[in-house]
């Protein structure tokens, strides 16, 4: 099953390597056919704290890394960010 990516805005960056991403859907009212604003935060992993408050970023699903962080920052502002080198021995 491929992973799950989701846009969102980063509202909060004091964690060091975690940024809080809030997420804004739009649902239909069932009875009143209105469209209403629905939102979730999610905590997301950030290796480099490159992330700053106000960024649009993707972030996708991971393995768990805490107990509230499964997500992880892969594009911030529409770049991709730089993968961590890997060490070669």
């Amino acid at each position: 099953m491929p992973k799950r990516v989701l846009t969102g805005r980063v509202v909060s960056d004091k964690m060091d390597k975690t940024v809080t991403v809030l997420v804004e859907r739009r649902v239909m009212h069932p009875l009143y056919k209105k469209f209403i604003r629905r939102s979730k935060r999610y905590a997301a992993h950030d290796e480099a704290n490159l992330c700053k408050e106000g960024d649009v970023v993707q972030i996708e699903e991971c393995p768990p890394i805490s107990k509230r962080k499964a997500w992880t920052v892969v594009e911030r502002n529409g770049q991709p960010l730089a993968e961590p080198a890997t060490v070669q021995g």
